[in-house]
């Protein structure tokens, strides 16, 4: 019964996190209790996450070349792009910091499984997603403190120290779950797994929306220009990176174009939560409504653009 449940849960993966963050904001009383819940649930989304990871098979497949120019886009084209946008902008130092940083940090951990379920390129998305995870302590916070000049309360050396021991402790649990867990054992409760994975997920969902709805109703303006800004940089990033990636065929140049508006910015929010300001950790929960959203609402576009063949079949 339990497992049917999951593998449930498992199929139906991107209308149940769009109802998670609806959810969160109906019941501010659930995402207050929730909240402390935000940092060990972004933890266990890593670990589930490379838990699945065949890291022989995957640097077999990787190419060397298209990765390499992928990840240059994503670690510093995409932020350097975005910076230049917002400061021809009048727009709030907070929104300006949150968006350069959601721009610089990693895909979200989740985006080979998340294109596969779009009929995307899965396999494309899962070295540069997951290399730029692993990458992130080390490039992000010079990039962002010293390249960017944007500031934050943690500090360099306590970013890269938080998202260090996110990153590097989420590998370690899941190397050891691997060696502790046969792979025909994983691969059989794969689908049981990504249940688990949405069931974590929805509790993240609904934890980040603690003060949301409150500060909705308080500052409806400064909310909805956060909103705004986090769709259009979401939706503005995935046209750019599809536009810059067509040369590899249009699954793959969509799959690209996934990666590059769908950044972890729950990576970010655990790590600063409690350190970067209320006005830039308001812009990394909101951010995340368009990491929720638009997939269900993208989906009928990636179909038609993709027609009935193979998800990684080119253009």
């Amino acid at each position: 019964m339990i497992g049917r449940g999951l593998e449930f849960l498992a199929r139906h993966a991107v209308l149940m996190m769009a109802a998670g963050v609806f959810l969160g904001l109906a019941s501010p009383d659930l995402a207050q209790r929730l909240a402390p819940l935000v940092r060990p649930a972004v933890f266990v989304i890593l670990v589930l996450a490379l838990l699945r990871v065949d890291w022989g098979a995957m640097l077999t497949a990787a190419r060397p070349g298209p990765t390499a120019l992928i990840l240059l886009w994503l670690a510093a084209g995409a932020p350097l792009l975005v910076l230049a946008v917002v400061e021809a902008l009048a727009l709030p130092e907070a929104l300006k910091t949150g968006l350069v940083l959601g721009a610089a940090t990693s895909p979200v951990i989740s985006s080979a499984a998340l294109a596969i379920l779009l009929g995307l390129d899965g396999p494309l998305a899962i070295v540069p997603s997951l290399l730029a995870t692993l990458l992130v302590p080390l490039y992000l916070p010079p990039l962002a403190l010293w390249l960017f000049g944007l500031e934050l309360e943690v500090g360099m050396l306590g970013l890269m120290a938080r998202l260090g021991a996110l990153a590097g402790g989420g590998l370690l649990v899941a190397y050891l779950l691997q060696r502790l867990i046969t792979p025909a054992r994983l691969l059989a409760q794969a689908r049981r797994i990504d249940g688990v994975n949405v069931i974590v997920l929805l509790l993240f969902a609904v934890a980040i929306m603690d003060g949301v709805t409150a500060t909705l109703l308080e500052r409806p303006g400064l909310v909805l220009l956060y909103v705004a800004a986090a769709f259009l940089a979401n939706a503005g990033l995935q046209a750019v990176g599809t536009l810059l990636f067509a040369w590899m065929g249009r699954a793959r140049a969509l799959t690209c174009g996934l990666m590059s508006g769908n950044r972890n910015l729950a990576l970010l929010l655990a790590a600063t939560v409690d350190q970067a300001g209320f006005e830039v950790t308001l812009f990394f929960v909101v951010a995340q409504l368009p990491i929720y959203i638009l997939p269900a609402l993208l989906r009928p576009l990636y179909r038609r653009l993709l027609g009935r063949g193979s998800p990684a079949q080119g253009s």
